[in-house]
């Protein structure tokens, strides 16, 4: 019994020592990946969606290509019928191929539209749109509300994308599953999903 607790001691205090390592250094950077201090601060629209937010997430990209060849990347979103994700299709689109190519009859969004994620039903909602610049959606389910807010910044030649995602569980074991389970895959699929865009429409912007 000595012997396993001396064993014991030294590998809860290695796993305690690696969880503070990770809350306290890994898990902000990969909350603020790409973004600046000012943009994690910088208020947005979709904020009072979630207004006490258990995650909170802003990420950023630069794309070197104008707002207006950003925007029908993310006009088109939306799993399954729609262009997808741009993230990995095999979990966020049912294993259909997002698009790679701008698709005219998906370019007008609405609020109220719903864009699918499959293979879970339902979706996001879109929640405020400005053509161009801005993009709100959100899923409020019974054990859970997520908002998404999507903001173009730019000149002729380059855009800065600013990627908001706030998330609230309701009291319980579902909601504290949904938790641990997104906080983990979130930051791969985010980044995923802004690398693939601004890869897309960069080499649409430069076409010959």
């Amino acid at each position: 019994m000595n012997a396993f607790r001396r064993l014991l001691v030294p590998l809860l205090l290695l796993k305690a020592a690696a969880l503070a390592a990770y809350l306290l250094l890994i898990r902000p950077r990969l909350l603020r990946w790409g973004a600046t201090r000012g943009e994690t601060t910088r208020p947005l629209p979709g904020d009072d969606i979630v207004p006490r937010p258990h995650v909170a997430a802003t990420r950023a990209i630069t794309i070197d290509a104008p707002p207006e060849a950003v925007w029908p990347w993310l006009a088109q979103m939306g799993g399954h019928p729609r262009a997808g994700w741009y993230a990995y299709d095999h979990i966020t689109n049912d294993d259909h191929p997002s698009a790679d190519q701008i698709l005219p009859g998906l370019q007008r969004l609405h609020v109220g539209d719903l864009l699918p994620t499959p293979p879970v039903e339902g979706g996001y909602t879109v929640e405020r749109i400005v053509p161009g610049r801005e993009l709100v959606l959100a899923i409020r389910a019974f054990h859970v509300t997520v908002s998404w807010t999507i903001v173009l910044l730019g000149d002729e030649e380059h855009t800065r994308l600013l990627f908001r995602q706030r998330l609230h569980c309701r009291p319980g074991l579902p909601g504290l599953v949904y938790l641990l389970l997104s906080e983990s895959a979130d930051f791969l699929i985010t980044r995923r999903q802004l690398t693939t865009i601004k890869t897309l429409a960069e080499k649409a912007a430069h076409k010959p």
